[in-house]
C-alpha cells in the first residue's frame, strides 16, 4: 500500500476510535441532555484525548529507543524506565509529600533518565551480534529496580501507590484536570519528529555517525530525555502501558521502511489507536465495568509482537 494511503487509513481509523471513545460509556449520554456536553468535557474527551497522548508518545519513545540502543526489540517498558521513573515518584512521596506535581515530574523524569544510561551501559559490554541478549538484559535490570522499588513500598506501606504506577495501565479516573501532564509527553514526541533525521543518522551507529559529521553524544542526549520524559509521564498519569513502544514500530516500519521523518506520524498514529482501542475493548467486554488498558495491552501486545517474531521482514526502503 502506498505510504499516503497508509497513512489516511491511520487517520480514519484514529478518527473512527476517539468518536466511539465518546460514545462508550457506563452511561448513556443524550446530546439532547443539557449535561452532556459537560460530561463529555470533564470525563469522556480526557480520557480520550489521555489514551491518545499516551500511545503516540510512548511509540515515538519506542522509535528513539530502538535508535540509540540500535535494536528493534526494546522500549521503554524492557529498559527499567518505569520503574526508574516509580522510584522517583515513591522518593518525593517520602522525602517531601506536599511537593507541587512539577517537583515530582521532575524526579521522575531524571530517576526515568539514569535508569534508561544505566541500561545503555549495561548493553555496551554485550556481543553486538547477540540481539536478543539486549532486551534480556533490559528486563532483567527492569527485574531488579521493580524489586527494590517493590521493597520500599512494603516497607513504607506505599504498595498502592506502586500498583497505580507499574500495574495498571487505567483510564478509568482520567477526568479534566488530572491528564494534562500527558500533553508534555506529547510535546516530547513532537521534539523526536524534529530531529528523526538525526537519530536516523545515529541508528547507524557512533562512528558512521560522526563521520557523517553528527554529535552522537549529544543527538543520543536528547533521545534519553525524550523517552525519559515519556516515561516519567505516563507512568504518573495512567500507569506502565506495555508493548506499545515495542510493537507499533516495528508494524510501521515493516510496511512503510526505516525512514523516521516518513514512518514517525504514521508511528504516533498506530500507538495512539493501539491504545485507544485496547482502552475501548477493556469498556465493552464486561460492560459496564471495566478492565484496565494495561491488562488489554498484555495480551494483545503479546500477540502482536509474536506474530512480528513469526513473519519474514519487509526489505528497508
Amino acid at each position: 500500500m502506498h505510504d499516503r494511503g497508509i497513512r489516511i487509513l491511520a487517520l480514519a481509523g484514529l478518527a473512527a476510535l476517539a468518536l466511539a471513545s465518546l460514545a462508550v460509556g457506563a452511561a448513556n449520554v443524550s446530546l439532547s441532555d443539557p449535561q452532556a456536553w459537560l460530561f463529555l468535557t470533564v470525563s469522556r474527551i480526557p480520557r480520550t484525548l489521555a489514551a491518545m497522548l499516551a500511545g503516540a508518545a510512548l511509540a515515538v519513545a519506542g522509535v528513539v529507543m530502538q535508535q540509540i540502543a540500535r535494536n528493534r526489540f526494546v522500549e521503554p517498558s524492557t529498559t527499567g524506565a518505569p520503574e526508574s521513573a516509580a522510584l522517583g515518584l515513591i522518593a518525593v512521596t517520602l522525602i517531601a509529600p506536599e511537593a507541587p506535581i512539577w517537583v515530582k515530574m521532575l524526579v521522575a523524569s531524571i530517576t526515568a533518565l539514569m535508569g534508561v544510561t544505566l541500561f545503555l551501559q549495561v548493553i555496551r559490554r554485550l556481543p553486538p551480534k547477540e540481539v536478543f541478549l539486549v532486551p534480556l538484559a533490559g528486563l532483567i535490570l527492569a527485574g531488579i529496580l521493580g524489586a527494590a522499588v517493590t521493597w520500599i513500598g512494603w516497607e513504607t506501606d506505599l504498595l498502592q501507590y506502586l500498583s497505580i504506577w507499574l500495574l495498571t495501565g487505567e483510564f478509568s479516573g482520567v477526568i479534566a484536570g488530572r491528564y494534562e501532564l500527558l500533553w508534555i509527553a506529547g510535546i516530547a514526541a513532537v521534539i523526536a519528529w524534529f530531529a528523526a533525521d538525526r537519530f536516523s543518522i545515529l541508528g547507524l551507529g557512533v562512528e558512521s555517525a560522526t563521520a557523517l559529521g553528527l554529535r552522537p553524544q549529544a543527538v543520543m542526549r536528547l533521545g534519553l530525555v525524550v523517552v525519559a520524559v515519556v516515561t516519567a509521564m505516563v507512568v504518573s498519569s495512567v500507569g506502565m502501558i506495555p508493548f506499545v513502544g515495542l510493537v507499533v514500530p516495528n508494524i510501521v516500519s515493516r510496511m512503510m521502511g526505516d525512514n523516521l521523518r516518513r514512518t514517525l506520524a504514521p508511528t504516533a498514529m498506530g500507538g495512539a489507536m493501539l491504545v485507544l482501542g485496547s482502552d475501548l475493548v477493556g469498556r465493552l467486554v464486561i460492560h459496564p465495568y471495566e478492565i484496565p488498558a494495561g491488562t488489554v495491552l498484555g495480551v494483545v501486545g503479546a500477540a502482536l509482537f509474536l506474530i512480528l517474531l513469526w513473519r519474514r521482514p519487509r526489505r528497508a526502503r
